[in-house]
């Protein structure tokens, strides 16, 4: 007996569409259970966001950009309604950023911290204590600086903790 090319492609083709009008049902009703299990999933709660910036530069330019840098930060996921975290840390010479004496910037740190909790300022213990011994006078911080013992130390730690960094 000889099977022609065109009986073993139409017995196919026949057995095809059997088993898709056997199953094409079943699979629909899987996609609907599905779609519905989906939309009972309680909702995920928003991952919170936490960025650190660095400033170790006497530099006005440096410091009011890293300022600018967490307020749009801070107000574009205040518009999503997300959570973020922002810490300003100073070392080096960006510590005068935080001196009540020398920065150029202690009226907009003010400002900030009045109207968005959710950014910080550290300021670097180890260059405080250097520039204490090195201009023989005790360096005084703006209130809203609290010392961290070391500010390098510091961002690296919030790094490993999974924090993004930047250096404006």
């Amino acid at each position: 007996m000889m099977v022609s090319f065109r009986d073993v492609v139409g017995t196919t083709l026949v057995a095809g569409v059997a088993l898709f009008i056997t199953f094409a049902p079943v699979a629909a009703e899987e996609v609907k259970q599905t779609s519905v299990q989906t939309s009972k999933r309680p909702a995920v709660e928003k991952k919170a966001h936490r960025l650190v910036l660095q400033v170790n530069t006497n530099e006005p330019g440096t410091m009011n950009l890293a300022l600018n840098n967490a307020t749009n930060v801070a107000q574009y996921y205040q518009e999503r309604g997300e959570k973020v975290e922002i810490e300003i840390v100073t070392f080096g010479p960006g510590l005068n950023m935080l001196r009540d004496d020398t920065s150029p910037v202690k009226a907009r740190i003010k400002a900030i911290a009045a109207s968005t909790p959710g950014i910080s300022f550290k300021a670097c213990g180890n260059t405080q204590g250097n520039m204490s011994k090195a201009e023989n006078k005790d360096i005084s911080l703006i209130p809203e600086a609290v010392v961290v013992k070391s500010g390098v130390v510091y961002v690296m730690e919030l790094q490993e903790r999974g924090w993004t960094y930047v250096r404006p």
